[in-house]
């Protein structure tokens, strides 16, 4: 399972940053041939022979066009059979390491899985920090609660 997950995510890296390779493994005018050729040249020396074979097996039955959507679905079953979870947090500043760390054992404690933690600044966000993991979201931004403030100070003005 890891060497697989290791060539879907080399896979779907190489389609993401290379659309023109998308485009050819989905469009329904190049040949089965002409995209296994492809495969061959751009994947024969960096995945296994058994994840080689399913692109291959995908291109001939004529479902090159989710190839791309399918190794994304690949690392989500993965990630969800070993309990890894995948969180990202948007702050008005960098986090420090301490606060990183704190971050993801709070969010173990929560979920009980492996976190991997994406942090990025949003300086728009004047203090705090926006938290998401999966569909969940806890905002404690300084904007936001201005928007909340903004929000209810206009309602109370029409109702009066």
């Amino acid at each position: 399972m890891e060497a697989m997950k290791d060539d879907m995510a080399l896979f779907h890296h190489t389609l993401r940053v290379n659309p023109e390779l998308k485009a050819v493994l989905a469009n329904p005018i190049v040949s089965h041939s002409k995209k296994i050729k492809i495969l061959d040249e751009v994947f024969a020396k960096k995945v296994n022979k058994a994840s080689l074979a399913f692109f291959k097996l995908m291109v001939n039955k004529s479902r090159g066009e989710i190839l791309y959507a399918t190794s994304q679905e690949y690392i989500n079953m993965y990630d969800i059979k070993n309990h890894i979870v995948h969180a990202s947090v948007v702050s008005a500043t960098a986090l420090s390491e301490a606060n990183k760390k704190t971050m993801i054992a709070d969010i173990h404690a929560a979920t009980g899985g492996t976190v991997k933690l994406d942090a990025k600044v949003d300086p728009s966000l004047i203090g705090g920090f926006v938290l998401t993991i999966g569909d969940r979201q806890v905002d404690t931004s300084i904007a936001s609660d201005l928007r909340k403030l903004k929000k209810e100070f206009a309602q109370r003005v029409v109702t009066n």
